[in-house]
């Protein structure tokens, strides 16, 4: 019964988002209250789940979030991105075009959303096809390699950070992970697949494509643009600060102590809530005050990317109260009940269900908190499981087969001007073989260690 419970909840969901095209926030609350109603749960105790469930996933993610996206805005006005662009397109060479432009979205998608890096990084993409006298599509996949990778392996990018937070892992120990696991899969998905789909879809690759919608893109000249070594600082910092944090840790004797020492200290800067506000504030200055601007236009290029993501906080929010409400009411306990008997390993556990939910529901992050909910239980019962890489596995199953009830679907699909078709064997093809590759790999990590 809980497991039919959880299947009428999700095409409840898909009724009322897909059909009656309601508000996906609102619609979670709705499937939220419903669950927990029709799994037993006390009326008394409905609200306070949902709303816990809400706020712990807002109160550590929120803070991160709305760092990041400032600190990505800032990087994107001062021409910081186009630098790291245009750098990476003259180190590989004319001939190696996907490689320059899978290396930047990964570098640039790691501090930003995956639609945000997508917006930004398609006027860019479309200049340099210009410029190559190319179509833009020969360069589709593998920047959408760069940024899908980043999506769903590497903090502090928002997906895997509030992964991790509900899992209760090792941000820098994702970080890790992320990049061991990331930077063959971007290779296997990006310029490899690539040489694929030109042999699948031929007649995609002589379009032009169309970002009319996207209004009037800035272009910045030479003068104009910072240099590439303080654009690519300042883009990976926060990774640079909980990365070597995370080292230090693996390094340091397991029987050192902690207290008044300086381990404290290279700790708090290693969280990655501090490690995000020092890489905002020296984005303020290498990006904005370093180069003469005000602190007022600063912030209102802060305010404005902020103002762009409270949909989307709220969505993520959203998925927090129903992955509450699947652990209050019982359901994950009752899953994990289910398998106890059984020898199925935890990491291909985590990855099935986000990779079902993601396909149901569309959104890779409601996908990826949703999940958890279902196999937080399941850990008890397998205690030594690494809580890093199963954060992984969640990310990249939350990846797997965009289609058609995805947003990012459709933006390719209208930026590049292709079919439907056409879109199914490029972004969706390397959506799905990304997702499998992170979680082959995300296997081998395991046994290694």
């Amino acid at each position: 019964m809980p497991l039919l419970i959880v299947v009428a909840g999700i095409a409840v969901l898909l009724l009322l988002t897909i059909k009656i095209k309601l508000n996906t926030f609102v619609s979670l609350i709705i499937v939220s209250i419903g669950v927990a109603i029709a799994s037993g749960m006390g009326l008394n105790k409905v609200v306070t789940s949902v709303e816990s469930g809400l706020g712990g996933t807002l109160g550590h993610i929120g803070l991160i979030f709305g760092f990041g996206v400032m600190l990505g805005r800032l990087l994107s006005d001062a021409g910081g991105a186009q630098r790291i662009a245009l750098t990476m397109l003259k180190y590989f060479g004319a001939k190696k075009l996907d490689w320059a432009v899978v290396s930047s979205a990964f570098i640039v998608g790691i501090a930003l959303f995956f639609e945000v890096g997508l917006i930004l990084l398609v006027p860019i993409l479309f200049a340099i096809a210009r410029e190559a006298k190319i179509s833009p599509m020969h360069m589709c996949v593998p920047m959408l390699a760069g940024l899908l990778v980043a999506h769903g392996f590497l903090p502090p990018h928002p997906g895997p950070t509030v992964i991790a937070r509900e899992y209760g892992a090792d941000v820098g120990g994702v970080l890790i992970y992320g990049i061991l696991v990331g930077i063959p899969t971007f290779i296997l998905c990006g310029p490899l697949l690539n040489k694929v789909c030109k042999r699948l879809i031929p007649d995609a690759f002589k379009k032009e494509g169309n970002i009319a919608s996207l209004g009037a893109s800035k272009s910045f000249s030479e003068q104009e643009m910072p240099g590439f070594a303080i654009s690519f600082l300042t883009a990976m910092l926060p990774v640079i600060l909980m990365a070597l944090v995370t080292i230090i840790a693996m390094l340091r004797p397991k029987d050192a102590g902690d207290a008044g020492s300086l381990y404290l200290v290279i700790q708090f800067f290693g969280n990655s809530t501090i490690a995000m506000l020092v890489s905002l504030l020296f984005a303020i200055y290498t990006m904005g005050v370093g180069r003469g601007k005000t602190i007022a236009v600063l912030m209102d290029s802060c305010s404005q990317a902020i103002a762009g993501i409270a949909g989307l906080l709220l969505i993520i929010g959203g998925g927090g109260a129903f992955k509450q409400v699947l652990i209050d009411s019982g359901v994950g306990t009752y899953i994990s009940s289910l398998v106890s008997g059984m020898d199925i390993n935890p990491i291909l556990m985590a990855w099935s269900v986000a990779a079902f939910l993601r396909i149901c529901l569309g959104s890779a992050t409601v996908a990826a908190i949703s999940t958890a909910g279902l196999v937080i239980p399941l850990l008890s019962i397998h205690p030594g499981t690494n809580l890093a890489l199963i954060t992984l596995a969640t990310g990249a199953g939350s990846c797997i087969c965009s289609h058609v009830n995805d947003a990012s679907f459709w933006m390719i699909k209208d930026f590049f001007g292709l079919t439907t078709k056409e879109t199914l064997l490029s972004w969706t093809l390397m959506s799905t073989l990304l997702s499998i590759c992170g979680l082959l790999f995300i296997l081998m990590v395991n046994i290694i260690i």
